[in-house]
């Protein structure tokens, strides 16, 4: 049924099951190697495998493209999800919000921290130009955007963040490799609150693998993930300042 909230994957027809996983095994290219993608598959449960691709990666290793079906299913009335809470405001109704609350611009510092040299996203959301035709926060009177860029130690960031005096902190996060950005993320939080400055201070992390509950667990006020437009964040940041 078209309104029935329990659904699954499909290809075809809908609810059919067709699904699509890419995977690397550390097994050389041969065709063991292919029977061993779809055992990894069988083992998965899934049904009807097909390994459409595979691609030798080295000596040890073989990338792999494979089709399945899966009787799995999702029931969305039992789905529980965690988002910012953003009311959705114009630049003008941002800048207001602000100037009235605290009588001058806040204060915005942003950095890629650690070993993180990706800037795309963080530029996107603090860059004048934005993207997607969004201006990003530089574009706003009420916000002094301090662009810190990447590779910035949390210790440094912390620093920036007493000598700015600043109202919110966003933090980028594209390393993933190991867990590295939730140790990164977690020390950063722990400088913050040793240095008694996390108090009221707005802090905000995103990147493509954080979450909202992610951030929130991390002892961040909100987390953002790939697609957010520089217009959210800063509907965020007005509204927090509001609620102070």
């Amino acid at each position: 049924m078209e309104n029935d909230p329990v659904i699954r994957p499909f290809g075809d027809t809908r609810n059919d099951g067709a699904i699509q996983l890419s995977f690397t095994l550390p097994i050389a290219h041969s065709e063991r190697a292919r029977a061993a993608a779809r055992a990894l598959c069988t083992s998965m449960n899934l049904t009807q495998t097909n390994v459409v691709h595979m691609e030798r990666l080295d000596d040890r290793s073989t990338f792999f493209i494979v089709y399945g079906r899966t009787s799995a299913s999702v029931d969305l009335d039992q789905l529980v999800t965690a988002e910012p809470e953003i009311q959705e405001m114009s630049i003008e109704h941002v800048n207001k919000t602000i100037l009235t609350k605290l009588s001058r611009k806040a204060v915005v510092i942003g950095a890629a921290t650690g070993t993180d040299a990706h800037t795309v996203g963080l530029d996107a959301i603090l860059n004048l130009k934005g993207f997607h035709g969004n201006h990003g926060l530089e574009r706003y009177a009420s916000l002094d955007v301090h662009n810190l860029g990447s590779q910035v130690s949390n210790r440094a960031l912390v620093s920036r963040v007493r000598e700015l005096n600043a109202d919110v902190l966003l933090v980028s996060q594209v390393v993933t490799h190991n867990e590295l950005h939730l140790r990164n993320l977690t020390q950063l939080i722990d400088l913050l609150e040793a240095e008694s400055l996390r108090g009221n201070l707005i802090a905000v992390v995103g990147g493509p693998r954080i979450s909202h509950e992610l951030a929130i667990e991390l002892g961040f006020d909100a987390g953002f993930g790939a697609g957010t437009l520089p217009s959210q964040v800063a509907a965020f940041i007005a509204g927090s300042i509001q609620r102070r």
